[in-house]
C-alpha cells in the first residue's frame, strides 16, 4: 500500500477498504516506504511517547522558570487545583490543561520535548493523548498507535497548507495540532476513520484565523497558553464527531481555507512580533525589560 498523505479522504478511504484504523495503514505504509520493519518503526514512535510523558513529568516542577522570566510555574498550580479540587470542570478537563502547560512551559526552558508538529504547539497532543490514558486507564500500545493516526494529520496539513506560525499564523501551529490530537482522540476511543475525518475539519474551522504574535519574540506569551487552548479544541472536536455530528464543508476544503486565510493575514501577525499582543503596551514593556 503507498499513501500520498495528500488528503484525509485517502487515509479514511484506505482504512475502510481494509477494516482497519488509519493508524494500522500507516504503520505498514511507513514500514514498507522506510524498509524497515513494523516493530522497528513502532518502537520509534513509542520511545517518541515516552519522551513526551518525560516532559509533561518535568514541566510539572514548580521551580521551573525560563530564561527570560516570562513563563514557569502554571503547569504546577494548575495540577494543584486539580488535586486539590480547585478547578470547576472535572479532573480530567483540569489535568489536561496541567499536561499542555507542562510541556510548553518545559519547552521555554530549554527541555527536551517533541515538536508535535511544532515546538511551539509541543503541548497539545501530549496532553490530549495522556490525560485520557491516564483517566480511562488505556493501554500505552493503543495511545502509542494513535500517534502514527497524528502524524499522518500533520503530514497532509503540511502538505496542502502549513504547520509554520511563520507561515500560516498560530492556527498553522496549535490549529494543526488540536486536529493531530482530535483525530488520535477519536480513534483512540473508537470513532471510525470518517468520524476522524471530521474531527480534523471540526478542530480545524474552530481556530482559523488564529495569529501568531509572541510578545518579544519569544514563543511564551501568549503560546504557552495557546497550548491549553488546543487539548480544549481537541476534546471538543473529539466528542463531537464521536456524536455522529459531521462537519458541513469537507476536510480538505477546511484546510484550503487555512492556507488561504494564512496567506492573507499580514506579516505583522505571522511571527514578527510586530502586532497583535506583542505590539500592545505591556508587550512592548516587557520586551524592553528583557532585551533592553
Amino acid at each position: 500500500m503507498k499513501l500520498s498523505y495528500l488528503t484525509v479522504e485517502e487515509l479514511a478511504y484506505a482504512a475502510q477498504e481494509n477494516g482497519s484504523r488509519i493508524s494500522d495503514i500507516v504503520l505498514e505504509e511507513q514500514a514498507l516506504s522506510m524498509e524497515k520493519t513494523k516493530e522497528d518503526v513502532y518502537f520509534v514512535m513509542k520511545e517518541s511517547f515516552h519522551v513526551m510523558r518525560e516532559s509533561v513529568q518535568n514541566g510539572m516542577d514548580p521551580d521551573l522558570r525560563s530564561a527570560s522570566g516570562l513563563s514557569g510555574g502554571s503547569a504546577y498550580r494548575m495540577k494543584q487545583a486539580v488535586e486539590q479540587g480547585k478547578n470547576h470542570f472535572g479532573t480530567l478537563f483540569g489535568s489536561a490543561l496541567s499536561m499542555a502547560l507542562a510541556v510548553a512551559e518545559y519547552n521555554s526552558s530549554m527541555g527536551r520535548i517533541v515538536a508535535a508538529p511544532t515546538a511551539g504547539s509541543c503541548g497539545v497532543l501530549p496532553a490530549a493523548l495522556i490525560s485520557v490514558m491516564e483517566s480511562k486507564q488505556l493501554p500505552e500500545d493503543s495511545v502509542v498507535m494513535s500517534l502514527f493516526t497524528a502524524s499522518a494529520i500533520g503530514m497532509v496539513i503540511a502538505k496542502n497548507a502549513s504547520i509554520s506560525g511563520a507561515e500560516g499564523g498560530c492556527q498553522a501551529e496549535v490549529g494543526t495540532a488540536s486536529a493531530m490530537a482530535a483525530c488520535a482522540l477519536t480513534e483512540l476511543l473508537g470513532g471510525t476513520p470518517q468520524m476522524v475525518s471530521n474531527s480534523c475539519a471540526i478542530a480545524l474551522k474552530n481556530i482559523l484565523g488564529l495569529v501568531c504574535d509572541p510578545v518579544a519574540g519569544l514563543v511564551e506569551v501568549p503560546c504557552i497558553k495557546r497550548n491549553a487552548l488546543g487539548v480544549a479544541n481537541a476534546f471538543t472536536a473529539c466528542e463531537l464527531s464521536l456524536a455522529g455530528i459531521q462537519s458541513a464543508i469537507p476536510t480538505e476544503e477546511v484546510i484550503q481555507a487555512m492556507k488561504r486565510i494564512g496567506q492573507q493575514m499580514p506579516s505583522s501577525l505571522k511571527e514578527t512580533a510586530e502586532g497583535g499582543l506583542a505590539a500592545t503596551p505591556t508587550g512592548c514593556r516587557l520586551c524592553r525589560e528583557i532585551f533592553g
